[in-house]
């Protein structure tokens, strides 16, 4: 007989399926139907694509340990995998080679019934079964909440005409903070966490690095839209001296003239301050909220970074602002050990917008850092590699090692999407130098003597 306590993990495992579940069915259910076989973004899938793959994912890595077999192996394979084209390719098929919503809502609550119905009488006890240490089901958990941060921005992505009307935001009218520099000292910065400890990660996040990190000086907020537009209104995306060759080939081949989620209604792109710049919320456009970080792609922010005088900040050097303390000790969050909470910044799903980068003082670093967590990723200059001792997963091989490629870069910190599950320390996310739909932001940083 399982004690208690078997019992309650078993029940609290469950029960953060079902809450993820309600994540990603919401996000679905913003959308009619004819939108469903819209590709937003030209990289990415259609959005039919998604709402079978959370299913046909968690069946892929579920089934087996519970001893199932398939009953529908074409729909399992067929929302199997996302896409990630790094070198110029881009999907082809057609809304007609997809099938219909109904045809992918039954495959989805049949998937959803089997496994519930096994994962209720699985054992915690048997070795064998996905519940055995809970990686598996946590595993499963967090994808489907990666997979609501990107039908976020996803969604973001559509025409407001083309999703479920809503009113859209309209920002907090103030101005954006003063922007200034935080010296931190020398110290250590802790990479990832070790193994054995029954924590669950991913397998990126295993292997402990402790790097000796100099003396450097920090951006207090992240870069924000009005910080920003002096970078457009400078010329900067017209001097490829402030572009990588790579970056400035990409821009020039896109067309980019400025951050994807900026909308310029002045009748040519005028590098005057008097240019009407808004902004595209969720649901519509908004006056440029100057106070809100603004969202780029990692060649916009390193381009940013150069025009400055400045760099993107390592992911140790990001570590140390976040995580570190004038007495040494390090913390689990940048305000210390108290899990994560609204008073400390914007993320969980709480908004559909951003916030002031100033808006959560009780969220800054021991350092005085400010929303170093939520409100957008941060890109680093450290490309995605395997810590000391990395082993991928077993049952999911390429999770991170298909992207140990030197062509996608760390980023930390978290979205306003972004659920409090993956606001660890030593979670990481990554993306590729030439993607500006994602919800990332940047902060500069300054070596010191």
């Amino acid at each position: 007989m399982a004690s208690p306590q078997t019992v309650s993990a078993q029940s609290s495992l469950l029960a953060r399926i079902a809450e993820a579940r309600r994540r990603t069915d919401s996000l679905f259910r913003l959308l009619p139907p004819d939108p469903f076989y819209d590709r937003p973004i030209p990289e990415r899938h259609r959005m039919i694509f998604y709402l079978g793959h959370l299913e046909a994912f968690d069946w892929n890595l579920l089934a087996p340990a519970l001893g199932l077999k398939s009953n529908e192996p074409e729909f399992d394979k067929l929302f199997a995998f996302g896409i990630d084209p790094v070198d110029g390719g881009l999907p082809t098929d057609e809304p007609g080679d997809w099938p219909k919503i109904a045809r992918v809502e039954e495959y989805n609550s049949k998937v959803r019934r089997t496994l519930d119905e096994n994962l209720r009488s699985a054992s915690i006890a048997d070795a064998q079964s996905p519940l055995a240490d809970g990686t598996l089901v946590h595993v499963a958990i967090e994808h489907r909440l990666m997979h609501a941060e990107t039908l976020a921005y996803l969604l973001h992505n559509m025409p407001a005409d083309r999703k479920i009307p809503r009113p859209a935001a309209f920002p907090e009218s103030r101005p954006e903070p003063r922007q200034t520099q935080v010296k931190i000292p020398a110290g250590t910065a802790t990479l990832g966490q070790p193994k054995g400890t029954g924590e669950f990660g991913w397998d990126n996040e295993f292997g402990v690095q402790q790097v000796l990190v100099p003396a450097f000086s920090i951006d207090a907020y992240p870069v924000t839209n009005g910080e920003y537009l002096k970078f457009v209104h400078a010329g900067g995306y017209e001097e490829a001296r402030y572009w990588q060759p790579e970056d400035w080939t990409w821009k020039r081949q896109k067309r980019i003239e400025h951050p994807h989620f900026w909308v310029n209604r002045s009748s040519s792109l005028a590098t005057s301050p008097e240019a009407r710049w808004e902004y595209r919320t969720m649901f519509g456009a908004v006056p440029l909220p100057r106070s809100w970080p603004v969202f780029v792609s990692h060649a916009e922010a390193s381009a940013f970074a150069r025009w400055s005088g400045k760099q993107l900040p390592t992911e140790a050097q990001w570590h140390r602002a976040a995580y570190g303390t004038p007495q040494g000790a390090e913390r689990a969050y940048p305000w210390g050990e108290e899990p994560p909470s609204s008073s400390r910044g914007n993320f969980h799903h709480e908004r559909w917008e951003l916030t002031p980068v100033d808006a959560y003082p009780a969220g800054k670093s021991a350092f005085g850092v400010f929303d170093l967590v939520g409100n957008g990723w941060e890109w680093t200059s450290t490309p995605f590699g395997p810590l000391p001792g990395f082993e991928p997963f077993s049952f999911y091989p390429g999770y991170s090692a298909n992207f140990f490629d030197g062509k996608h870069f760390v980023m930390k910190g978290g979205s306003n999407r972004t659920d409090a599950c993956m606001l660890r320390r030593p979670f990481r996310n990554w993306f590729q130098p030439h993607y500006p739909y994602v919800y990332a932001t940047l902060r500069c940083v300054e070596e010191r003597a």
